[in-house]
């Protein structure tokens, strides 16, 4: 009970700030109206007409959890059309789940290369002083001037949908990984790295008896950033594609037509998507750790 009283007032706090938020600023849209009706308005009916405007700049919480269960709990992930099954693009869960199959793909792919690039780079000392400066540099050059251009090329030679976007996915993801993965099979101390050669162990003994089980911990703390990263870049790919479904696509439309409320609606399934899974990754964890013994 003590944990939860410090979240429930941190919680209170962000929707007291965005309630004051929306009130400001969606006062000067109910004020111009009612001058141009010729009208006088109270305090209270301009606070009552900022909390209720269809299309405000800032959306308050009530709208934007309305919005979120009527597009979840209020309309079927499928429906049937010309007697086929199809994704209703009315459904928050089904616009998710276009924007996570790329995710989870490309995070599997940038978690691979990731991984291999660090046992390149800590076995290899041309790798470590010439492959981490360029993954390095190429996390300078941002993603939206980067997506265009591999979907653009990869639609000129016949990749369309998943794969382009999964491949910007894994550009995001790869990156916190190497560096974790770095650190972790570097973490070993000289005493131990001395006791296996006393053995004459090989280097891939070294690594999968030392070096694997040393990095764990940090490797799935690289995960979870590696995680939200993908996620991000699934929905920036999104969005130079003119894509009808996913959660970019939802935003884009929601941005063509005003919809401020459809925009935060996508931006909070975003995150409530993120959230699971980092959660699942950390239940993942748990469950490692605990097989070696490395937790409770």
């Amino acid at each position: 009970m003590r944990s939860v009283i410090p979240v429930l007032t941190v919680v209170a706090v962000i929707v007291a700030i965005w309630f004051a938020g929306s009130i400001g600023m969606n006062r000067a849209w109910t004020v111009d109206q009612a001058e141009r009706r010729g009208l006088e308005l109270s305090a209270a009916d301009i606070i009552a007409d900022t909390l209720r405007q269809e299309r405000p700049v800032l959306p308050t919480p009530a709208q934007v959890m309305a919005e979120l269960w009527a597009t979840t709990a209020g309309e079927p992930v499928f429906r049937e059309r010309r007697g086929q099954m199809q994704g209703n693009p009315r459904s928050l869960f089904f616009h998710a789940w276009q924007t996570l199959a790329p995710t989870m793909l490309g995070f599997v792919m940038g978690t691979l290369a990731g991984i291999l690039l660090a046992v390149g780079i800590v076995h290899n000392r041309a790798m470590d002083l010439g492959v981490m400066p360029w993954a390095i540099a190429s996390q300078t050059i941002p993603i939206l001037a980067v997506a265009p251009i591999v979907i653009v090329v990869l639609n000129a030679v016949g990749l369309e949908g998943l794969v382009p976007k999964s491949l910007i996915s894994a550009y995001l993801s790869f990156f916190p990984v190497v560096v974790g993965m770095v650190k972790g099979l570097r973490s070993p101390n000289a005493m131990d790295l001395d006791l296996l050669r006393t053995y004459s162990a090989s280097n891939a003994q070294t690594l999968w008896k030392l070096r694997l089980p040393a990095s764990v911990p940090y490797l799935f703390t690289s995960l979870k950033v590696g995680i939200a990263a993908a996620l991000v870049g699934t929905i920036v790919a999104e969005l130079p594609t003119g894509a009808r479904f996913g959660l970019g696509a939802r935003l884009l439309t929601g941005s063509y037509y005003g919809q401020t409320i459809q925009i935060w609606s996508a931006l909070f399934m975003a995150a409530i998507c993120a959230a699971c899974l980092v959660a699942l990754l950390s239940a993942a964890e748990r469950a490692t750790t605990r097989r070696m013994g490395l937790g409770r």
